[in-house]
């Protein structure tokens, strides 16, 4: 089998390599190839004639979106159409990652994939909108919504660190560390995601599946866990958005259930605090 992995230096992207590791693989980086360029995309992909395609590449820094949400409209919609378009041609399975941003305040309960969508921000709009052209142009794709990731390789978007090692830098550096109690999430680690979309490409049926670790928590109970996890000491305080006034919406519950993963039998994704523990234990 031959896979490409679009976004092979990303956070998650790096972990999607790893598990196809295995197989005849082209790791394609963002200087790599530019998923805004139609032409260029059918021409990369029509060399190659892989047997799955993986799409993690996206503009996904907040601000820079709201900044220039033309710039992210053409990544991560036009640049998602334009690998759709691209795989229909080639009879290439496509799976293509989005986001939970795409469900607004609108929630209290774990998102289901026929949860209708509310995007608050550029980011989770430009998503919704990829989501939607991918489904269009192309019939054997799917579309994996996740969340609130870390993992081993840098992020990207956030200077090199996630969640876990923002935590621990801010608890030696800072006498304080404020963290939100009114934002809800399941924080997800790469390797298990990685690992269930894999599975996803080679079993799953067209269409949209939510994969996030099981279960859910705040940021707070998150950095809570993270400092217990690693013996921390750490001045860990509530606070609440209003704390960390900002111009950007973001929705205050962004649970996802894996619902059409257990439909089919094949949802692999740990507990967050069992994947966390894992998680720690490479550090």
């Amino acid at each position: 089998m031959k896979a490409v992995v679009i976004g092979a230096e990303g956070q998650l992207g790096t972990e999607i390599c790893n598990v196809y590791s295995d197989v005849e693989l082209r790791r394609v980086n963002h200087s790599d190839l530019d998923v805004r360029d139609g032409a260029c995309v059918r021409t990369y992909l029509g060399d190659l004639r892989p047997q799955v395609v993986i799409n993690t590449a996206a503009m996904h820094n907040l601000p820079d979106c709201e900044e220039d949400p033309e710039t992210a409209f053409a990544v991560n919609a036009i640049g998602a159409k334009n690998v759709a378009q691209a795989c229909s041609e080639y009879g290439t399975r496509f799976v293509h990652v989005s986001t939970d941003y795409v469900f607004g305040d609108n929630g209290s309960q774990p998102f289901v994939e026929d949860d209708l969508p509310n995007a608050l921000n550029i980011y989770g709009t430009s998503k919704l909108a990829g989501e939607h052209l991918v489904a269009a142009h192309c019939t054997d794709s799917a579309i994996v919504r996740t969340g609130a990731i870390y993992g081993s390789a840098p992020c990207r978007a956030k200077s090199g660190k996630n969640f876990v090692g923002l935590m621990l830098h801010l608890a030696t550096t800072r006498p304080e560390v404020k963290v939100k109690t009114d934002e809800f999430i399941t924080p997800t680690y790469t390797v298990p995601l990685a690992r269930q979309i894999r599975l996803i490409a080679e079993r799953g049926k067209p269409g949209i599946y939510h994969a996030t670790c099981n279960g859910s928590c705040s940021w707070y109970d998150f950095a809570k866990a993270i400092f217990e996890e690693t013996g921390t000491e750490a001045n860990l305080l509530p606070a609440t958005n209003d704390d960390f006034p900002s111009a950007i919406r973001r929705p205050l519950y962004s649970v996802l259930e894996n619902r059409r993963l257990k439909e089919q039998g094949i949802d692999i994704m740990p507990q967050w605090r069992e994947a966390l523990t894992s998680y720690i234990e490479t550090l």
